[in-house]
């Protein structure tokens, strides 16, 4: 059964949100001291990449400006190198282009539920 866009950018959200909630208060010590919060943030980017790979084209060629293959990239270096992981280059994506994405995703969100609201509209006139 095939998913709509609109479940992989909640997943995306979600995601983002669980990031926030982890790293609250938290620096790049805190980070590379506790496996656990590693652990946590690294899957919920793993999380992000698998979401992001999902997406229809036409959802992601939509929005250019969204780095789509540099975040399925990053998943893809997480599962795969898990044994060299660059735990600052993860705490900058954190800190410096969560945020961006998640800016982008609610974007995202609300265009196609504008969408999906004016084709019920419209399917029904």
């Amino acid at each position: 059964m095939k998913k709509e866009p609109e479940v992989f950018i909640e997943h995306i959200l979600e995601s983002i949100e669980l990031i926030e909630n982890y790293t609250a208060n938290k620096t790049i010590s805190d980070f590379i001291e506790s496996v656990q919060l590693q652990d946590s943030i690294i899957r919920r980017i793993e999380i992000i990449g698998e979401a992001v790979k999902n997406l229809p084209a036409d959802v992601k060629s939509k929005y250019p400006d969204v780095p789509w293959q540099k975040i399925a990239g990053m998943r893809d270096v997480l599962i795969h190198k898990y044994f060299g992981i660059d735990l600052e280059l993860t705490w900058q994506v954190v800190q410096k282009d969560i945020p961006d994405l998640k800016r982008e995703n609610l974007k995202i969100k609300q265009d196609l539920k504008t969408k999906s609201t004016s084709s019920s509209t419209n399917s029904t006139t």
